[in-house]
């Protein structure tokens, strides 16, 4: 069954998934300073959390 299923024509191409792929890098490119300082103030807050608890 799981053969079958990779051999489906209907099921999703590579060229799809490259496709997707590509856009998500060229997002976390284009926004990588954003999220690299939301990472930053989320993972900060825990830390600060966490030794008050």
């Amino acid at each position: 069954m799981l053969v079958r299923f990779f051999k489906e024509e209907d099921a999703v191409g590579t060229v799809e998934i490259i496709l997707i792929l590509v856009v998500l890098i060229a997002l976390v490119t284009l926004f990588k300073k954003q999220i690299t300082s939301l990472v930053e103030y989320l993972l900060g807050n825990v830390i600060k959390n966490a030794k008050a608890v």
